[in-house]
């Protein structure tokens, strides 16, 4: 890997409640090959559902999700498309919030993140506007009607990351995190 980019944790959270988006500011994440301890998406496999849809519903596949990854710029903007004062991380069940990384949610799949607590993330891809972070902006922001729908179309490309766990480690807030780029060129279709 040729290309490197430089950035900083700002904050740690993880979502006990399988049940609920909603995560929770932490101290640091312990991370396991399994994924998050404590998290809704630790776990090394996951049922496949409707963003997986060349499986039949409920396979049982691969966990590639099991950390969700957001930048403090792209909320920002996001923020400002919506005409609304903030987008917490926390209403869009992030894991770990990043600053200093330009277009994060264009980091291609295959880029590692690398922390100094020993822990290595491995990127799957852009993680998409969906319904339940926009039902939960939308109640943050009960006199501001429609954000529900806007969130979806102007959160688009700037929703984050998800990834897995490629080595154990701890993450903290304040630490840097070295983003290794794929040395790959474009597939010619």
């Amino acid at each position: 890997m040729k290309h490197e980019l430089t950035g900083m944790v700002l904050g740690v959270y993880i979502a006990p409640d399988p049940q609920d988006l909603q995560s929770m500011a932490q101290e640091a994440l312990e991370m396991q090959i399994d994924g998050v301890a404590g998290d809704r998406h630790f776990g090394v496999t996951m049922k496949s559902n409707s963003r997986t849809p060349h499986y039949t519903r409920g396979t049982l596949i691969r966990n590639s999700r099991q950390v969700s990854l957001l930048s403090v710029e792209e909320l920002d903007e996001i923020a400002r498309r919506l005409g609304v004062p903030a987008i917490q991380p926390e209403w869009l069940g992030a894991n770990i919030v990043l600053a200093g990384i330009p277009e994060l949610s264009h980091l291609p799949p295959s880029t590692r993140l690398l922390f100094p607590g020993n822990a290595a993330l491995g990127i799957d891809g852009q993680n998409y506007p969906c319904k339940g972070p926009a039902q939960i902006i939308q109640a943050n922001y009960p006199d501001t009607p429609g954000l529900e729908q806007a969130f979806r179309r102007e959160a688009m490309e700037l929703r984050g990351i998800v990834g897995w766990v490629e080595r154990p480690g701890r993450i903290c807030p304040g630490d840097s995190v070295r983003v290794l780029l794929p040395d790959a060129k474009p597939y010619p279709y």
